[in-house]
């Protein structure tokens, strides 16, 4: 029996950028390539003061992790986190996160 390729798997054809977003979620390397980008722009969303005093950012679970070094900022930030929501959300484009954690 000759080899032929079409018996092995149908062939599809699709865009790269949808096949590079399935091998993102597949080994979940889409939240860390959200958090470069949001650690990117972070400066320019919440402001340079925010910015220094955030020490880390992580998002798990649609929720943003924020590390921030002032007791003061923290309790400013959570009585808004709404508006980080938002921010976020606007400049990924989609729904990336639900809810901000602060330590």
């Amino acid at each position: 029996m000759a080899y032929n390729p079409d018996n092995r798997r149908a062939r599809k054809e699709q865009p790269l950028g949808d096949v590079i977003e399935k091998l993102m979620k597949a080994y979940r390397l889409d939240d860390k390539m959200k958090e470069f980008d949001l650690n990117d722009a972070w400066p320019e969303l919440m402001g340079k003061a925010i910015a220094y005093r955030t020490k880390s950012l992580k998002i798990k679970n649609k929720k943003l992790h924020l590390k921030i070094d002032s007791s003061v900022m923290r309790e400013e930030l959570h009585a808004g986190k709404q508006v980080i929501i938002e921010r976020v959300n606007q400049f990924m484009k989609k729904e990336v996160i639900n809810d901000v954690w602060f330590s």
